[in-house]
C-alpha cells in the first residue's frame, strides 16, 4: 500500500469515528447522566437521515435542510422522551431496553410506511462535490467537512457541558438527582432537552452519512452496534471518552477493512483473503472493547463523580 492511499483510508477512518462520535455523544451522556438505556437512538440516526433526505429533495438545499433538520430532531426528541419514555427512568433496565426495541421497530415500520422500502438518496451539495488537494493528495471536500463538523460539534458538546449553567445543571442532575430537584430545577424538563439534545446529534450524522451512503430502512441497528462499542471503550457517560474511542474506532476499522486483505494475500488465494480481512477487522473493534473492559471496566476515560 503507497503511503498516499494510507492516509486516504487513515482520513477516511477518522470521518467514520467523527460519525460514530456525533452517534455515541447524545447517548453517552442519555446514557450517563440518565442512568437509561436507549436502544431507539440508532432509529433517530435513521429519521434524521430520512428527514434531511426529504427536506434536501424538496428545498434543493442541502444548508436549508441541516437548518431545519435540528428543530424537528429536537422536537421529536423531546416529543418521544415525554410521550413514551418519561414514566421508565425509574424502572429496571429491562423496561427500558424492551420498550425502546419496540421503537425500533415502530420507526422502521412508520419509516416504511412513509418513504417506501426502497433506498433513498441525497446528492453531495454542488460546491463540495469536488475534492481538496494537499501535498499530492486527492480527497473528496464532502468528507473533510464530515471531519470538520464532527469536531466542531466534539467542541460544542465539551463547551455545552463543562462551561454553561445547562451543563452544570446536566452534571448536577447526574450525581444529585434529589438536591436538584429540590433546588426549584425542572428535573424532567432537563431530562427532555438532554433527551432531544441526543436525537439532534443522531440526526446531524444522519444528515451527514446522507450523501455517501444509501438512506434506508434498519440502517440505525448496525452503527448503534458500533456506538455501544465506542461507548463501552470511551467509558460511559465521558463526552472525551466518546471522542477518543469513536476515532480510535474509526481509524481500526477503516485500515482493518484495507491492510488486512492485503496481509491475507501472501498467506491465502486472493478472494479467501479480500472475504477475511474484513471479516476480522469488524472482529477486531470488539476485540479491542473486550480487553480494555477487562483492563479497564470503566472505560479509558471514565466520568470523575463526585
Amino acid at each position: 500500500m503507497s503511503f498516499n492511499l494510507f492516509i486516504i483510508q487513515a482520513l477516511n477512518g477518522l470521518q467514520l469515528g467523527v460519525l460514530l462520535f456525533l452517534m455515541a455523544a447524545g447517548l453517552t451522556l442519555v446514557f450517563g447522566i440518565m442512568n437509561f438505556v436507549n436502544l431507539a437512538h440508532g432509529s433517530m440516526y435513521m429519521m434524521g437521515a430520512f428527514i434531511a433526505a426529504a427536506l434536501y429533495n424538496y428545498t434543493g438545499s442541502f444548508w436549508l435542510a441541516a437548518l431545519l433538520l435540528a428543530p424537528i430532531m429536537l422536537a421529536l426528541g423531546m416529543a418521544l422522551d415525554r410521550l413514551a419514555l418519561n414514566s421508565l427512568y425509574d424502572r429496571d433496565h429491562l423496561y427500558q431496553v424492551l420498550a425502546t426495541f419496540g421503537l425500533i421497530l415502530f420507526f422502521n415500520e412508520a419509516a416504511r410506511m412513509i418513504w417506501g422500502s426502497s433506498p433513498v438518496y441525497m446528492d453531495v451539495p454542488d460546491i463540495l462535490s469536488g475534492a481538496v488537494q494537499v501535498s499530492g493528495i486527492r480527497y473528496p471536500a464532502y468528507r473533510l467537512l464530515i471531519i470538520v463538523a464532527g469536531l466542531a460539534v466534539a467542541l460544542g458538546c465539551y463547551l455545552l457541558v463543562h462551561h454553561t449553567r445547562l451543563g452544570m445543571l446536566l452534571r448536577a442532575g447526574a450525581t444529585h438527582r434529589e438536591m436538584v430537584g429540590a433546588l426549584g430545577v425542572n428535573i424532567r424538563l432537563l431530562n427532555a432537552l438532554l433527551f432531544g439534545l441526543g436525537a439532534v446529534l443522531a440526526g446531524a450524522a444522519g444528515l451527514l452519512a446522507g450523501p455517501i451512503m444509501s438512506v434506508q430502512v434498519g440502517m440505525g441497528e448496525p452503527i448503534l452496534i458500533l456506538t455501544m462499542g465506542v461507548i463501552g471503550i470511551g467509558g460511559i457517560g465521558s463526552i472525551r471518552g466518546a471522542f477518543y474511542a469513536a476515532l480510535i474506532v474509526g481509524v481500526v476499522d477503516t485500515l482493518g477493512r484495507t491492510l488486512l486483505p492485503t496481509l491475507l494475500r501472501n498467506m491465502m488465494e486472493r478472494s479467501s483473503a479480500d472475504i477475511a480481512g474484513p471479516a476480522i477487522a469488524s472482529m477486531m473493534i470488539y476485540i479491542l472493547m473486550a480487553i480494555v473492559l477487562a483492563l479497564r471496566p470503566r472505560g479509558l476515560f471514565p466520568v470523575q463523580r463526585g
